[in-house]
């Protein structure tokens, strides 16, 4: 039996933050009949891609994984830091599909007709060394796109933006990768880009600025292929969550906006936070408060739960993480650490502003058995 350890739903309708108090990098949501579907980056562990259900974006479930093995031979020994990088996960057609880089090999595909049973096995979409973080996007005209971003540290540059048509199946490159945005100046180490079309616009989700440090960033155009115009829009501030980094913009079932994003807390892993946005009359999106102090928001709580979602609460497969592609050894940890429940602050809202928290234990987490988890001191707000 295990302990809750640490609980984000405080009842009554409200919950705070971080939503997951455990490892998962680079997380991206969907809604679809209801239920949210989340998953994230998993390197070289395997399985990868894990798969995350919720009826109400504060209460999640790891429900299995979209990929079982890395298909590359040089993955049967670990290789840290590689394989998987930042997917996106999109429902098309009847099918679900998640987007991933490998930085060393390409962009890769894998989809299904049930997310919580088998996916298919991977695709190279688009061969290619420092090509990261693709989203998939279908046009209203039927002709389908990859936005990515560049990793330096594959290919020479990043700052930068890219753009490839795909085939309408979502199964390969159909014409040569470009240029999109380039963010060398105002928006560095630009990456991590989720695109959705609204209202007649175009627009591109992407932090910049780096993970510890940065800001998240909404780019708009009229067109898919730009020019873009970019605003900052949410920033740490006075808050005790830095970046805030990449995430996914989620309406509910009701019409709502909300936006997920990571908080990179070092040795204790990228942790994930939940925001209510709403969006403007001059059509940008915004994190509007009512006040300058922040601990928790008022939790969405979609009704209409379909068989999915009844069938994801039966699902509990082991927090397992394999550095490598292989099944036959692994270790499990379990994670005790104080921290300080906090929430982002809306770029609007900086100035004197502070989060503020009771001190709460994170629940258990996948991370890899070399590392010595050590918690910070316990701290709490008058």
């Amino acid at each position: 039996m295990i302990e809750t350890l640490y609980q984000a739903d405080l009842g009554g309708g409200f919950y705070q933050n971080p939503i997951i108090f455990c490892d998962y990098s680079d997380p991206d949501c969907i809604c679809v009949d209801g239920v949210y579907y989340m998953t994230a980056s998993s390197f070289n562990f395997v399985p990868g891609l894990p798969i995350l259900v919720s009826h109400d974006l504060v209460n999640w479930r790891l429900a299995g994984y979209a990929l079982r093995n890395i298909p590359s031979e040089r993955f049967a020994s670990p290789c840290h830091a590689q394989g998987v990088w930042a997917p996106a996960i999109r429902f098309h057609d009847g099918l679900f599909y998640i987007y991933y880089g490998q930085p060393d090999e390409g962009i890769y595909m894998v989809r299904t007709a049930d997310p919580l049973g088998a996916w298919d096995e991977p695709v190279l979409v688009l061969p290619g060394k420092g090509l990261i973080d693709p989203c998939p996007f279908w046009d209203d005209d039927g002709r389908a796109w990859v936005v990515h971003g560049y990793a330096r540290s594959r290919i020479g540059f990043n700052s930068w933006l890219g753009i490839f048509p795909m085939s309408a199946d979502g199964t390969h490159a159909i014409g040569d990768d470009k240029l999109l945005f380039d963010g060398t100046r105002e928006q560095p180490t630009i990456e991590g880009p989720k695109v959705y079309k609204r209202g007649g616009w175009y627009y591109i989700f992407a932090p910049a600025g780096g993970v510890e440090t940065g800001w998240q960033t909404v780019l708009r155009s009229r067109a898919l292929l730009g020019p873009y115009e970019a605003r900052v829009v949410l920033r740490q501030g006075g808050s005790d969550v830095n970046g805030p980094h990449q995430g996914a913009w989620i309406e509910t079932p009701r019409g709502e906006s909300w936006f997920m994003h990571f908080q990179s807390r070092g040795l204790y892993g990228r942790i994930t936070h939940l925001q209510p946005m709403t969006w403007g009359e001059d059509g940008w999106p915004s994190w509007a408060m009512k006040a300058n102090r922040w601990t928790c928001g008022r939790s969405p709580s979609p009704r209409n739960a379909s068989r999915r979602a009844r069938r994801a609460r039966t699902i509990s497969p082991a927090h397992w993480g394999f550095s490598g592609s292989s099944w036959a050894t692994g270790v499990r940890i379990s994670t005790i650490a104080a921290e300080v429940s906090c929430g982002c602050m809306p770029a609007s809202c900086l100035d004197g502003a502070r989060s503020s928290g009771s001190a709460r234990r994170p629940a258990r987490r996948r991370s890899p058995a070399r590392h010595s988890w050590l918690p910070p001191r316990w701290t709490r707000e008058a």
